[in-house]
C-alpha cells in the first residue's frame, strides 16, 4: 500500500508515530478477539466493533490534555482503551464477569471510568450528545479549562435531541467538540439514502457552530483537526463540530451480515486506506522502525489482549448481591 501524503507527518515524531501505530493497533487486535469470543458464546447481548475507525479516536485522544471528558455511543470499547482503560477489566465487562469496569453488569455498551473520564458507552442511539453538552456544562460552571468529546454516528446525526443540542452549547459556548464518526452506513443505511445534506457537518451552520470533514482514516489529520478544534473551546469561543470520514470493516453489530455493501468495497478501503498500514508506513519510510521492530510490537499487543481474554474467562461471576449496589433506591 502507498502511504498517502499527510500535511502534518513533517512535524510527528519517531515517539508519536510508534505510539499512534501501537495504540491503533491494541484496539484491533482487542477487537478481533472480542469477536472471536462472541462467537465462541463468552460475550452477550449486543457487539459492536471498531475495526477500521482506529484512527478516529487515537487522533482526537493525542489532542486531548490530562481531565478532559469523553462520551460516546455503543461502538465504545476503542474508545476505553484509546483513553487508558485497562484491556483485562474492559475484556472482563465485555463478558459479564465481576473484574470488568462495571462490575461485570453493563457489558459491552455501558463501561465507565471516572478516572479516565470516560462516561460510556450508550445504547440509545444519540443519547450521549446532551449528556456530553452537560458535562461540558459542568466544566464551564468550574471554570476549569476543560473539554469534552461527544461522539456519535452519521446515523445518530439525523436524531432531534442533536439539534436541541447544538442549539443550547452554542447559546452558553460550551467547552465541547461534537464528533460524528461518519462510517457512511448508520445501521446499514447509506448516507446518501438518509441524510438530505452531502456533509453533516454542515448541520451547526444554524447555530453558529464551526465545524469541518476530516479524513479519518489518516490519525495524523485526525490530530491536527483535533487540536484545531480542542483550541477553540479552551478559548472560550463554545462548541465546534468534527465530522470524521471513516469507515468501518464489519457489520453494524455481530448479528448484521452486511449485505447493503460489497465484498469488494471494503476490500478496495482495507487495501488503499487502511489508516493502520498508513502509519506502518510512514514509520518505515522515515527508518524509524524495521518490519521486525513492528512485528515485535504486533507480538506485544497480541499478548496483551490474549492476557485480557484469560483473565475474563478466570475472572467470577457477580454475586448476586450485586443486584442491590449502584442502584437509587
Amino acid at each position: 500500500m502507498a502511504a498517502r501524503k499527510t500535511a502534518a507527518k513533517s512535524n510527528t515524531s519517531k515517539d508519536e508515530l510508534l505510539a499512534y501505530y501501537r495504540d491503533m493497533l491494541l484496539i484491533r487486535r482487542f477487537e478481533e478477539k472480542a469477536g472471536q469470543l462472541y462467537g465462541m458464546g463468552l460475550i452477550g447481548g449486543f457487539c459492536h466493533l471498531y475495526i477500521g475507525q482506529e484512527a478516529v479516536v487515537v487522533g482526537l485522544e493525542a489532542a486531548a490534555e490530562e481531565g478532559d471528558k469523553r462520551i460516546t455511543s455503543y461502538r465504545d470499547h476503542g474508545h476505553m482503551l484509546a483513553c487508558g482503560m485497562d484491556p483485562k477489566g474492559v475484556m472482563a465487562e465485555l463478558t459479564g464477569r465481576a473484574g470488568g469496569l462495571s462490575k461485570g453488569k453493563g457489558g459491552s455498551m455501558h463501561m465507565f471510568s471516572k478516572e479516565k473520564h470516560f462516561y460510556g458507552g450508550h445504547g440509545i442511539v444519540g443519547a450521549q450528545v446532551p449528556l456530553g453538552a452537560g458535562l461540558a456544562f459542568a466544566d464551564k460552571y468550574k471554570g476549569n479549562g476543560r473539554v469534552s468529546f461527544a461522539y456519535f454516528g452519521d446515523g445518530a446525526a439525523n436524531q432531534g435531541q442533536i439539534y436541541e443540542t447544538f442549539n443550547m452549547a452554542a447559546l452558553w459556548k460550551l467547552p465541547v467538540i461534537f464528533v460524528i464518526e461518519n462510517n457512511q452506513y448508520a445501521m446499514g443505511t447509506a448516507q446518501r439514502r438518509s441524510t438530505s445534506t452531502p456533509d453533516l457537518y454542515t448541520r451547526g451552520e444554524a447555530f453558529g457552530i464551526p465545524g469541518e470533514v476530516v479524513d479519518g482514516m489518516d490519525v495524523l489529520a485526525v490530530k491536527a483537526a483535533g487540536e484545531k478544534a480542542v483550541a477553540h473551546c479552551r478559548a472560550g469561543d463554545g462548541p465546534y463540530i468534527l465530522e470524521v470520514k471513516t469507515y468501518r470493516y464489519r457489520g453494524h453489530s455481530m448479528s448484521d451480515p452486511a449485505k447493503y455493501r460489497t465484498r469488494e468495497e471494503v476490500q478496495k478501503i482495507r487495501e488503499e486506506r487502511d489508516a493502520i498500514e498508513h502509519v506502518r508506513e510512514l514509520i518505515l519510510q522515515g527508518k524509524h522502525a524495521t518490519d521486525d521492530d513492528l512485528k515485535a510490537i504486533d507480538r506485544d499487543i497480541k499478548a496483551i489482549v490474549n492476557e485480557a481474554a484469560e483473565f475474563s474467562r478466570e475472572s467470577p461471576e457477580p454475586d448476586v448481591s450485586e443486584l442491590w449496589t449502584d442502584i437509587y433506591a
